[in-house]
């Protein structure tokens, strides 16, 4: 070994033990390979882009090489990572509650269940909207509306089935509205949503708090109430107002199919220690993202449930073919 390899590994040990990391760990994932399976520029692109700027700042990994293939929710990504990348300990997928309902959906012949659960991440609480003309001032006015003739009430959002679709879906059956019922428009992009809802085409939007916040503290739309646990930006939670709907649209990492279990934990504890980085902390604070990590089993526990009631929601919605 010369003075400048010597040099490197010296630095990669140290890095490895700063993390928690025993040698042995470090240098399994070695030069990461990461499935991201959307188009660049979107939430997963930034999450997965994020994790690894994360994951080299701390040196946890040497290198990250990147492949987006968006298409289906998710699930073409998702079906390419299944069959090539079995058993490789690093290679890594980026996804989320989005690819839960597409997998549905899309009646896709691979799952979740076929890769290794390594990380949740984040979590992007949504948000009610109305326009700011509508006669709606609070929460209760549009959801007596809703209850009285649900089809008079429509509901703008992103695509047919996706997170914010699913939450009103949750709402409906929280106040006693078949789900069946709801009267949702879904949109194609964030601008064609904003001008649709801003406008007054649809009484009531729903997405992530990121994408209606500048629209909110500008005056064209009334916030009603978050899906979170928590207030955020002074906006009454579904819960506190008598609705027992908490949601967050997360995301999360996952590792190849057929990796042995102490490949799993090796990456696991290296997502952790990223997650611990002032990289990550900065890009959550720039993304308005929370943090809702949650490894190994019990991410895996999270999702088996998670399947459960996306699955339940999609079929009373009368989207499941």
């Amino acid at each position: 070994m010369n003075r400048r390899e010597f040099s490197l590994a010296a630095a990669a040990l140290v890095g490895a033990q700063a993390a928690g990391l025993t040698p042995v760990q470090a240098q399994q994932l070695g030069a990461l390979k990461m499935m991201i399976p959307a188009n660049p520029g979107g939430g997963w692109d930034q999450t997965g882009r994020a994790l690894a700027a994360a994951l080299q700042s701390a040196k946890l990994v040497q290198s990250v090489q990147f492949e987006n293939k968006g298409g289906a929710a998710g699930t073409l990504g998702l079906a390419q990572f299944v069959n090539a990348a079995k058993g490789d300990p690093n290679a890594v997928m980026i996804g989320g509650m989005v690819m839960v309902g597409g997998i549905i959906l899309n009646k896709s012949p691979v799952d979740l269940s076929m890769v290794t659960p390594i990380a949740r991440l984040t979590s992007e609480y949504e948000v009610i909207v109305v326009p700011s003309k509508s006669p709606h001032q609070k929460l209760a006015d549009l959801l007596a509306a809703f209850k009285a003739n649900p089809g008079s009430v429509s509901w703008g959002g992103g695509s047919a089935g996706g997170t914010d679709h699913i939450l009103v879906g949750l709402i409906a059956k929280a106040i006693g509205v078949d789900p069946a019922k709801v009267n949702y428009v879904p949109f194609k992009g964030g601008g064609e949503a904003v001008a649709a809802i801003a406008g007054g085409h649809v009484t009531a939007g729903v997405s992530g708090l990121g994408e209606f916040s500048e629209h909110i503290k500008g005056g064209r739309m009334r916030a009603l109430a978050v899906s979170g646990p928590s207030r955020e930006e002074g906006i009454p939670t579904l819960k506190e107002q008598g609705v027992d709907v908490v949601l967050g649209n997360w995301r999360g990492v996952f590792g190849a199919p057929g990796i042995s279990a102490a490949q799993r934990d090796a990456l696991v504890k290296a997502v952790k220690a990223a997650t611990e980085t002032p990289a990550w902390k900065e890009t959550l604070q720039k993304t308005g993202w929370t943090p809702w990590f949650l490894g190994g089993d019990e991410f895996k526990a999270f999702l088996e449930e998670d399947t459960k009631r996306i699955a339940a929601i999609i079929e009373s919605l009368g989207l499941k073919k």
